[in-house]
């Protein structure tokens, strides 16, 4: 069985690293951050969304398209 590992386990290993590679360490962090971290299939079931989230019921605070046509732009 593996555990996972945190940040906070990982420190006392980033504060032996030089403070150039602290840097590369953190820049590589924030790239594999931005690209996320895993999956679509593995974001929703660790959040799954709620029933609410796609409701086949009226919202009542849909846009109305009606009244907007003065504001078309001519194309």
């Amino acid at each position: 069985m593996s555990q996972t590992l945190t940040a906070q386990d990982l420190w006392p290993l980033v504060q032996k690293l030089p403070h150039d590679e602290q840097v590369r360490l953190a820049k590589l962090a924030l790239r594999a951050a931005a690209q996320g971290g895993f999956p679509d299939a593995e974001a929703y079931r660790a959040a799954p969304p709620s029933v609410e989230e796609f409701s086949s019921q009226e919202d009542p605070l849909t846009w109305e398209a009606e009244g907007w046509e003065e504001f078309d732009a001519s194309r």
